[in-house]
């Protein structure tokens, strides 16, 4: 197939004007760090809502998920999409209004802020330092699955993509702060929603009206329509619904961005049921196309490429760079939206660790030195992007590395809110986090080999799940040995128990 045409391109190129532009008017809100990293807590519930459902995936949804889609056909909606929905619904009470109380009540504005109070320094340290090296290479995975769109829409090279759409998001990332993503988010969410359903319905019409979206099952290879099919078992479902709860909740630090920038416990209660609405809703539009690619496209070489090949198929001029154009915000916006969540972590967090004693940084440094992290944090991970295929390419970053060591990262700081862990203490959190990691190190480079015979299809549930379940257990049991009392860490936790005396929606016992 021929590259992009030239409309294409304008459209494509207008599209990036588009996010400069509202990065750069998203400025002007930006007076303080707390604007920066977390829109002063005033984000509305519903802008809130659909950033966070759109800052939950990239265009490596479209490449890496696209190739599961066409490969194995509807599981890659259940074990994704309906575990994110799942978790969201469980933990909208739990975890999202305890995020927003805790700005509330410590003027945190860092997703790892309280972890020095609820632990001690050295615990916010190791989560901090190794939370930013695993965000780092996430990010790399995102940029390689917008390369490889662009690489099959307009045959540009890998390096060329990921510098064009690096280059983009630097500009209005590092301008406009957490307004400049959730912007971007919202923009990108409408004209996905346009782009999505013209491409629904072209597939529709070439294979034969609305009536295609139920009878095509019967046409596809068999299992295409089984819940789970090849590696992703229920056993591999199970561990990715307990990595979604804790990262869709919160554990992914910018997706507790969007809960801290709320203005109510309330609020940010009612932002994550309307994300979980839209992953148990869309997802079915967006991933359609790909489900039926095998009859449109048989024999793909690449199934990666599969939702870029049926958009060029089936488009015409014009629409495909705005497909294109939506693909690469649904990155931009998110690997945006991650860099702002480390940079806040590495100004309120990291800097104040390593000068030690020494006086605060102002105000206007604190902004400064957020902005010229967000610009080295999204260099490097451009860099990692390039250098992709040594860490096993798109799936490899985006399922093995960051999903395998999300739990060790996030278990200490989500646990660490509720009242029922109040005595897992830094020794609890410390030997969650490390034994997570080995589990990891030993299950994926020492015995890779071992498991697979032992495991087959449902070895990959183990990579991912194994560091989980250490981390989990190894918190509770190391806690329940060496409890660990601090008052003030007691009184954080009962101060985000309720809001203010008026909002019963989370009411622990002992609070």
């Amino acid at each position: 197939m021929d590259g992009m045409s030239k409309i294409d391109w304008l459209v494509l190129s207008a599209y990036f004007v588009l996010m400069i532009a509202l990065g750069l008017w998203a400025q002007r809100r930006v007076k303080n760090a707390n604007d920066y990293f977390a829109a002063g807590g005033t984000l509305p519930w519903w802008l809130s809502g659909i950033s966070h459902h759109v800052s939950g995936y990239s265009t490596a949804a479209f490449v890496g998920y696209a190739a599961i889609a066409y490969t194995y056909g509807l599981t890659i909606y259940v074990w994704w999409a309906c575990t994110i929905a799942l978790a969201l619904a469980l933990g909208y009470r739990i975890f999202p209004p305890r995020w927003a109380r805790l700005r509330q009540t410590t003027g945190m504005i860092s997703p790892l802020e309280y972890l020095e109070t609820r632990y001690n320094l050295a615990t916010q340290q190791v989560l901090a330092w190794s939370g930013t090296v695993l965000k780092v290479f996430d990010i790399g995975a995102k940029w390689t699955a917008t390369a490889v769109l662009l690489n099959v829409f307009a045959h540009v090279p890998l390096f060329v993509g990921v510098l064009l759409t690096g280059g983009v998001t630097l500009i209005y990332s590092v301008a406009g702060g957490l307004w400049a993503n959730v912007l971007t988010n919202f923009s990108q969410f409408g004209i996905q929603l346009v782009t999505g359903i013209i491409m629904l319905a072209m597939v529709c019409a070439r294979l034969g009206g609305v009536s295609a979206l139920w009878t095509v099952w019967h046409q596809l290879p068999a299992g295409h329509s089984h819940a789970f099919s090849g590696p992703y078992t229920p056993m591999f479902a199970a561990a990715f619904l307990v990595i979604n709860f804790l990262s869709y909740n919160g554990g992914t630090w910018n997706l507790a961005q969007r809960f801290i920038a709320s203005p109510s416990g309330k609020s940010a209660g009612k932002a994550a049921l309307l994300s979980a609405a839209l992953y148990l809703v869309w997802p079915l539009a967006l991933f359609f196309p790909v489900w039926a690619a095998p009859l449109l496209l048989p024999h793909m070489a690449d199934p990666s490429q599969s939702y870029a090949l049926i958009a060029k198929l089936l488009l015409p001029r014009g629409l495909v760079g705005l497909v294109l154009g939506g693909l690469f915000t649904a990155t931009m916006a998110m690997t945006s939206s991650d860099a702002n969540a480390v940079a806040s972590v590495i100004v309120r967090d990291i800097v104040p660790a390593l000068r030690g004693g020494r006086k605060a940084l102002s105000g206007k440094a604190q902004l400064a030195v957020g902005q010229l992290s967000v610009f080295l944090l999204l260099g490097v991970s451009m860099i990692i992007a390039i250098e992709s295929s040594h860490f096993g390419g798109v799936l490899g970053l985006l399922i093995l590395w960051f999903g395998a060591l999300l739990g060790p990262n996030t278990v200490p700081m989500l646990l660490g809110m509720l009242w029922p862990f109040r005595r897992s203490g830094s020794a609890a959190a410390l030997a969650s986090w490390s034994g997570g990691v080995l589990t990891f190190v030993l299950l994926r480079f020492v015995f890779v080999d071992a498991v697979a015979r032992r495991y087959g299809d449902a070895a990959q549930a183990v990579h991912v799940g194994g560091p989980l379940a250490v981390s989990l257990v190894l918190f509770v049991v190391v806690g329940w040995l060496t409890p660990t009392v601090k008052p003030e860490a007691e009184q954080m936790l009962r101060s985000i128990c309720t809001e203010a005396g008026k909002d019963k929606w989370v009411v622990d016992k002992g609070c």
